[in-house]
């Protein structure tokens, strides 16, 4: 019996080496053309400390055949690109480790494969770092807020509401003030400047803070968090409608009036973002990671992306659908495709959750294929490495 067993184990050995030992990987085997991997400024793999780093990058995207890198470049508030503007201490550990611009390396060595690289900056989040060159300039009026007047970071200001509902762990700008618009800008035409090789910008947090559970308008501002009352853009719309933001819950049109208003702030953002830029740079492209459910983008973070894609106010949208559910998935990136416009829609993909489950990366893959999307983005370098 035993001899019966053992002789077994070996034979089922046999036959799955047979079928999988020699199988590609899922990426291999994925017919999806556009392939684009996010890495961040606290990558493990430290990309930008030394040429050996970014070649081991450029190794990875062609043997994964990724044809398109965001890297990292700007993060609450900190510069990791040559910076006259922000904070540039981070830039300066790099350059004493790397002994240059290992930017310019990449930038360099990217092109000789044809791999397109994004400098990818989040915009209004400073995570949790008030200590920022923007708000050390004007102070926290240029943070937005609550209907309570709190700002967006759970740490502070703690009351009964938190009981029930959960803030963002993070500072947020106010994309209503003019003065967060000139700064941002400021910020984005002195990378592209600096870099005139780059494809690409690829705007991160470009929308409100996301509140949990959150509410679909501020017609509910008595129940949940919302934001957006921001001193200057409340002024700002006090003066264009007479109506106080604080006081809307029982009027019948002024809530719409406001959210339409919180909305327009973002897309006017993007809208001078991507103005600005292409004016100076014609052949840039614009890219932004957006909340993926197009009703919850347009309600509740007030981030339109169809009509940003719908004006061309950006190239490309990618969606953070970062999942196990499949049917979340099929659902969310059906809806979202439906949204292309004059841009494409890609697929982010949450690696970092699938890293011990290389079965369910594969059915990813093969159902973004089936859905026909125009790419995938995977976050991130990592957790990549790992499939």
């Amino acid at each position: 019996r035993l001899f019966f067993v053992i002789a077994l184990i070996i034979i089922l050995t046999v036959i799955s080496f047979l079928k999988y030992g020699n199988s590609q990987s899922p990426l291999q085997e994925s017919k999806i053309k556009s392939r684009g991997v996010w890495i961040t400024c606290f990558s493990e793999h430290r990309v930008l400390y030394s040429t050996a780093a970014v070649d081991e990058l450029i190794n990875t995207c062609r043997r994964m055949k990724i044809n398109e890198i965001y890297l990292q470049v700007y993060r609450a508030g900190y510069a990791y690109y040559d910076s006259k503007i922000a904070d540039r201490s981070k830039y300066e550990d790099m350059i004493k480790t790397a002994g240059a611009d290992m930017i310019e390396y990449l930038l360099k060595e990217s092109a000789k494969h044809k791999i397109k690289v994004f400098a990818w900056a989040n915009i209004l989040s400073l995570s949790q770092n008030k200590d920022t060159d923007i708000v050390k300039k004007y102070g926290e009026s240029v943070l937005t807020r609550d209907q309570y007047s709190r700002i967006s970071i759970r740490t502070e200001n703690i009351d009964d509401n938190d009981k029930y509902y959960l803030r963002e762990n993070q500072i947020f700008l106010e994309p209503g003030d003019f003065r967060v618009a000139d700064f941002t800008v400021s910020i984005l035409e002195e990378i592209t400047a600096r870099y005139p090789k780059l494809s690409g910008i690829h705007l991160d947090y470009i929308r409100y803070p996301y509140p949990v559970p959150y509410s679909p308008s501020s017609k509910f501002i008595n129940y949940g968090l919302i934001y957006g009352y921001g001193e200057n853009s409340v002024n700002s719309f006090k003066e264009k409608t007479g109506l106080d933001p604080f006081s809307l819950a029982g009027t019948k049109d002024g809530f719409s009036l406001w959210d339409n208003w919180r909305r327009d702030q973002v897309t006017n953002l993007v809208r001078k973002i991507s103005s600005h830029l292409k004016a100076k740079s014609p052949g840039l492209l614009i890219s932004a990671a957006v909340i993926p459910a197009p009703f919850t983008a347009y309600s509740v973070s007030f981030q339109d992306w169809p009509l940003w894609l719908e004006e061309g106010i950006v190239d490309d949208v990618i969606l953070m659908n970062y999942t196990k559910d499949l049917g979340q998935v099929k659902n969310i990136t059906k809806s979202a495709l439906s949204h292309r416009g004059k841009g494409r829609v890609l697929a982010g993909v949450g690696v970092f959750l699938m890293k011990d489950k290389p079965h369910l990366f594969a059915q990813q893959l093969n159902l973004l294929e089936s859905l026909n999307s125009d790419g995938i983005v995977f976050l991130s370098y990592d957790d990549l490495g790992k499939m």
